[in-house]
């Protein structure tokens, strides 16, 4: 199993716990970023040990191949001493070693695919994380965002706004009430700017009842008839 799918099916069991509890986002967020750094640091840990056991595998295969060598000189010493029963006997150990060194070669090569599967999928995990932790505040700005609208459109749908502005409407009504009350004790007063608009508005009669008189009398008056020579 690849550590993604082990890795996906932590994180979903988590998301699922938590979409059963209604939990916000912004936890599950955070939950996720998470188990990304965990996985990242069990991956590395695996990746470190199986690096460990490819250095115990070479070494093992240097081994193997030194002491095959040295058979191979040891049967080839027997031989130059007529004593071919010990060469023989070398070259059988020879053999042995040199299967051995072969099926660590074959296992060290299954060691190294794993090496490159696992700097692979953690260059992948890196990434994804990442791109989490970029994307962390923005998702977390839009669900607080998300959260406030919602507030607001819960308390322009209920009747608190429509009950608040009938109290201002009433206190409106009170305070017009009151200054209604105050010019009607101000009623009948006279200022010092009425007295004077009074006397600009008698001394305007004045001229205009002078000028009515004046064309009355000279209406009145006969007309002169002239002389016959």
């Amino acid at each position: 199993m690849g550590i993604f799918s082990r890795f996906t099916d932590i994180v979903n069991s988590n998301i699922n716990a938590l979409l059963d509890k209604a939990e916000d986002p912004e936890k599950m967020v955070r939950l996720i970023i998470q188990e990304m750094e965990d996985t990242l640091v069990e991956v590395r840990s695996t990746s470190a040990k199986t690096l460990a056991s490819k250095k115990e595998i070479a070494a093992q295969i240097a081994k193997y191949q030194s002491e095959s060598q040295d058979w191979g000189a040891k049967a080839e010493l027997a031989l130059s001493k007529d004593r071919e029963d010990l060469a023989r006997a070398a070259l059988q150990e020879k053999k042995k070693c040199s299967e051995a060194s072969a099926t660590l070669e074959k296992e060290l090569s299954i060691v190294d695919e794993q090496i490159n599967k696992l700097q692979d999928e953690i260059g992948q995990l890196q990434d994804k994380l990442a791109d989490a932790k970029a994307r962390q505040k923005t998702i977390i700005m839009r669900q607080k965002t998300a959260n406030s609208r919602l507030d607001v459109k819960r308390t322009l749908d209920s009747n608190k706004v429509d009950a608040a502005m009938g109290r201002f409407e009433q206190y409106e009504r009170k305070i017009d009430d009151l200054e209604s009350q105050v010019e009607a004790y101000d009623l009948g007063k006279k200022t010092l700017q009425d007295e004077f608009a009074e006397l600009a508005s008698d001394e305007k009669i004045d001229e205009e009842l002078a000028a009515l008189k004046a064309k009355v009398q000279k209406s009145s008056k006969p007309a002169k008839t002239s002389k016959s020579k």
